[in-house]
Parts: C-alpha cells; structure tokens; sequence
C-alpha cells in the first residue's frame, strides 16, 4: 500500500538528526497548517541549496563554489591544515576567526559500531593533499570521544611517514566526550593554542 504525502513528510522530517517521530510529526502539522506561509518557502530554500550549494572537493566544506572560499584564499596559512569531523566544527573555528589556515573535513569518524572505516571517512583525500602540497603541520582537531581519538591516532599513524610534517592535536582540556562545534570560544581557544605535538 502506498504510504500518504503526510506520512511520507513526517517520515523524511524523522531521518533528520536528533528529530524523533513525534517531533517529525509536530514540525509536518506546523509546516502544513499554513502552506503558503511555511512550507512554500522552506521548498523554496531547499531547492535554492540543491541548486546553489556545493560540496568543495578540496577541503569538504560547503560553499557556493568550488573550491570554496576558504580553500581560494592566498592570504591563508597553506602550509597547515586543520582536520575535522564535521562541517560545523569548520564553522566553529571561522566564527572565533583566530585559525588562519586550512581545512579538511572528514566527513566522520571511525566507528566499528556504526561499520565506519578508514574508506568512509576522507582520510585517502587527506594524504593526497599532504604529499602533494608543502604541509608543514596537521592539526588534528577531533572530539575527546573515543572515536575521535581512534581517528586521531589512525591519522598521525598514516602520517609518520612524512618526516619533515608536525602533526598537533587540540591539548586536553577538552571534556571527554565532548565534540568541537558545543565547545564554548575560551575552551577551544585555549586547546587550540595549546595544542601538541603527535609525532
């Protein structure tokens, strides 16, 4: 039987993180209550994002070009490059503003639980980027969870092979558990200044 619009709404509205089913439902009844007011323009900004918004095959940040803007810009550090999880940890940093270099963005991190390995994450992209260009540190700025330091020790491990590359991680300090992008500014701010050297 085929499943109703309303249904089919409040179905993909759930796939969204960290909406339930009965939130998925309340926001479907809300966007629906009023059409024109509520649901027109959510499409139309949906469908301006499919058209307008891309992924950079660079770094893997979003932007409306590619590269993005961050990546096309010569007065950036482009001997450094800051490695994290998730395109909101990237917009972390740029919004305290003190991290002047370059970005790459994993995509996730390594998880056996959840199936993700090293080929789900830009971890290949990462090491092209680094034998390709003159990178002189890589900073490994993850989460404290264990995932995040399972990825940060894979990472510097794929990396020894570069002798004349510094790879720092965000110093402790961070909680345990905690991800980048709900760290308030003087918390980040700190590790990051503080940061060590890996190998």
């Amino acid at each position: 039987m085929e499943q109703s619009p309303i249904d089919k709404l409040i179905n993909d509205v759930s796939k969204l993180p960290g909406i339930g089913r009965r939130s998925a439902q309340r926001i479907a009844l809300f966007l629906l209550k009023n059409k024109n007011k509520n649901l027109k323009p959510l499409i139309e900004s949906l469908n301006l994002s499919f058209d307008k918004i891309d992924e950079c095959k660079i770094c893997g940040n979003i932007d409306m070009q590619d590269p993005c803007n961050i990546c096309l810009n010569s007065s950036r550090d482009q001997s450094t490059i800051c490695v994290v999880e998730d395109v909101s940890d990237l917009w972390t940093f740029e919004k305290i503003g003190f991290y002047k270099g370059l970005y790459h963005v994993l995509g996730g991190s390594l998880s056996a639980i959840q199936g993700i390995g090293t080929d789900e994450i830009k971890l290949e992209e990462l090491l092209k980027r680094v034998s390709k260009n003159k990178t002189r540190e890589i900073i490994l700025a993850l989460g404290t969870t264990i995932e995040g330091q399972t990825t940060s020790f894979v990472i510097a491990e794929k990396l020894e092979q570069y002798k004349d590359l510094n790879v720092t991680r965000l110093a402790q300090g961070i909680p345990m558990g905690g991800e980048v992008h709900y760290l308030d500014e003087n918390t980040l701010n700190t590790a990051f200044q503080s940061r060590k050297k890996i190998t």
